[in-house]
């Protein structure tokens, strides 16, 4: 009889297990596989010619590519300056919201709510306010010209990131604080803790997961940012805004090189995987030492 009902909870497994499994074959695992095959050639994407090159495209990347490494240098600085900014106004947004109450609820809401929106969409919205919301304010807003300069290009695209993502983080910083055990605090009160050293001496070090994810969130997020960047900046001024994705697509599909922007996607892989897997590695010795 056991013997049955194992063998019904193994066609039932696969029964409802084989979908998924077919969809990641054929969307992700397949692609994926294509794509390095197609790293090793010259194929331009369109013609039916294609010839085998090796490891050319890859090495001609770190050799030949400056505007690889200036979208590389973009990327890394963008993911840092973004991952530190967004973790603390995430995490301050929770400190402020993280107690269940009517108005509390409602700023939730409207915090998150910009992470909802696609980014093609936030992209030409803050476009138009940096563009002419901004400016027809007078003042400082005036003399600066947000998209149209290299330095703070760079600032617009992280202010609307940060704006869309901070929201986002604070739902996971709100709901690990309400997972806290509140006879902790109550001991802390007793011993003549202040509100400061009971946040640092009790939530942050409880909370030490929520960072692992939140980190793991952002750092990825940023890393293959395309569709805000694309609406917003299109990569310019003078590539200045150009990330990874960007130079990745234009490299295959504006001029034509399929073989090396998928090269270049390998590598994209590659680089986010290590930085990853480094990123939870060290998130989670944290939490065992704490």
């Amino acid at each position: 009889m056991s013997s049955i009902m194992q063998n019904r909870a193994r066609k039932s497994f696969w029964l409802f297990t084989i979908f998924p499994y077919a969809i990641f074959l054929i969307f992700v695992l397949f692609p994926f596989f294509i794509g390095g095959y197609y790293s090793l050639t010259d194929w331009n994407g369109i013609s039916s010619k294609m010839n085998i090159v090796g490891l050319k495209n890859y090495i001609s990347l770190f050799q030949n590519d400056e505007r690889f490494l200036n979208s590389l240098f973009f990327t890394s600085r963008f993911t840092l300056t973004a991952c530190i900014i967004v973790n603390f106004i995430g995490l301050m947004y929770a400190v402020l919201f993280h107690r269940s109450t009517k108005w509390n609820s409602t700023l939730r809401v409207v915090l998150v709510l910009p992470n909802v929106i696609g980014g093609i969409i936030l992209g030409f919205v803050w476009q138009f306010i940096f563009s002419q919301a901004l400016p027809s304010l007078g003042g400082l807003f005036e003399s600066i010209s947000w998209l149209g300069n290299e330095d703070s290009a760079f600032w617009a695209v992280l202010i609307v990131f940060v704006w869309q993502q901070a929201g986002y983080v604070m739902l996971i910083y709100i709901a690990s604080m309400n997972s806290i055990d509140e006879q902790l605090f109550e001991a802390a009160q007793i011993d003549g803790a202040s509100a400061f050293k009971q946040f640092t001496h009790v939530t942050l070090p409880l909370i030490v997961p929520a960072f692992t994810v939140s980190i793991f969130i952002v750092l990825v997020n940023s890393f293959r940012l395309f569709a805000l960047i694309f609406s917003l900046t299109g990569g310019g001024p003078y590539g200045s805004t150009e990330s990874l994705a960007i130079n990745i697509y234009n490299e295959a599909f504006l001029y034509q090189n399929y073989g090396m922007g998928s090269a270049k996607a390998v590598e994209f892989f590659i680089f986010v995987a290590i930085l990853s897997l480094m990123q939870v590695k060290f998130t989670q010795k944290r939490e065992v030492e704490l």
